[in-house]
């Protein structure tokens, strides 16, 4: 076993065992989902094993902050990456790039570099997907637990917003799922406009 698989091993089980039960979203299918895409784009962009390998490990740890609190989570995942992975080997200049992956995902994105669009776009991957409206009723889920979101209506509207501001950054993620995304947020709209009028009758 790899120094890389037997972290991945690590990292799924206490993203499996420890993660708040009213994380819909943000569990461990959610970071599987997030390294299968990261994988994909990664191969379609041309990347080599070794920054895949790296690209790959903060797939693994993006999320990890939400163990302790959603806000600031991407900070915290940095912590949690930087106290494990030097034990498998990682150099501390591999950690960097790997935090700097993290903390690009913070919204809104922030990519500097390719390894880094990578990492953002397989994050939102979802929303040019088939399964969108599965992941995003899941989201909604959450959000509502936390008493982020009030109701339908409002999390229309800020899905609205924030589809409407994402940008995907690599080629390969443009051409999957741009088309996809632009009419998930016509359809969204369309909820929130009949919304309007059935109030103003």
């Amino acid at each position: 076993m790899t120094k890389y698989q037997q972290v991945k091993e690590l990292i799924l089980g206490k993203l499996e065992k420890e993660l708040p039960s009213h994380l819909s979203y943000h569990n461990i299918d959610h970071t599987i989902d997030v390294l299968q895409a990261a994988s994909l784009i990664a191969d379609k962009e041309g990347m080599d094993e070794h920054n895949k390998r790296l690209l790959l490990t903060a797939a693994l740890f993006h999320d990890i902050g939400f163990l302790e609190k959603r806000d600031g989570h991407e900070a915290i995942s940095c912590t949690i990456a930087r106290q494990y992975l030097p034990a498998y080997c990682y150099q501390p200049e591999e950690i960097e790039a790997i935090c700097g992956m993290i903390m690009a995902t913070k919204i809104p994105q922030s990519p500097k570099n390719h390894m880094e669009e990578i990492l953002c776009d397989a994050d939102l991957d979802y929303l040019g997907r088939d399964d969108f409206f599965i992941l995003s009723n899941r989201l909604f889920t959450e959000l509502c637990a936390e008493g982020i979101v009030k109701d339908e209506e409002d999390w229309n509207r800020q899905q609205a917003e924030f589809i409407e501001n994402h940008n995907y950054f690599t080629e390969t993620s443009k051409r999957l799922h741009q088309g996809k995304k632009e009419n998930y947020i016509k359809l969204i709209k369309s909820k929130i406009s009949t919304k309007i009028v059935n109030e103003n009758q």
